[in-house]
């Protein structure tokens, strides 16, 4: 069964453009180390939540957008291997040094896929 990791960030609105490259980066070593797709997506609608939203998750500031994104994996074990390769692969070690988002504040998680049509 498929296995994904969800990630959610703020990222600076003036460093959007240095997000993507490092996205363009980082799906370049997920896939070639066997990721089955690398998926990144702007927020667009995307509401300030009374109580929960995906900007209180992470904190969002004015000057900040959200950015969703998954990665997806054909099982856990293929997900636990590849991730071991790309944390060794010195591509995104590089590219990671200054990036362009508060990594304390970035949502993530591996999730067994439940439903899909």
């Amino acid at each position: 069964m498929s296995y994904v990791d969800g990630f959610v960030v703020a990222v600076p609105l003036d460093k959007l453009d240095a997000y993507r490259e490092l996205a363009e980066t980082a799906a370049a070593v997920w896939m070639e180390h066997g990721a089955l797709s690398f998926v990144e997506c702007v927020a667009d609608d995307v509401p300030f939540g009374e109580l929960t939203s995906f900007p209180r998750a992470v904190q969002q500031k004015e000057d900040e957008t959200v950015v969703f994104s998954w990665i997806e994996y054909p099982s856990r074990e293929a997900r636990d291997a590849t991730m071991t390769k790309v944390m060794a692969d010195p591509r995104l070690e590089a590219s990671m040094k200054d990036a362009p988002f508060d990594g304390k504040r970035m949502i993530f998680g591996g999730f067994k896929i439940f439903v899909r049509r």
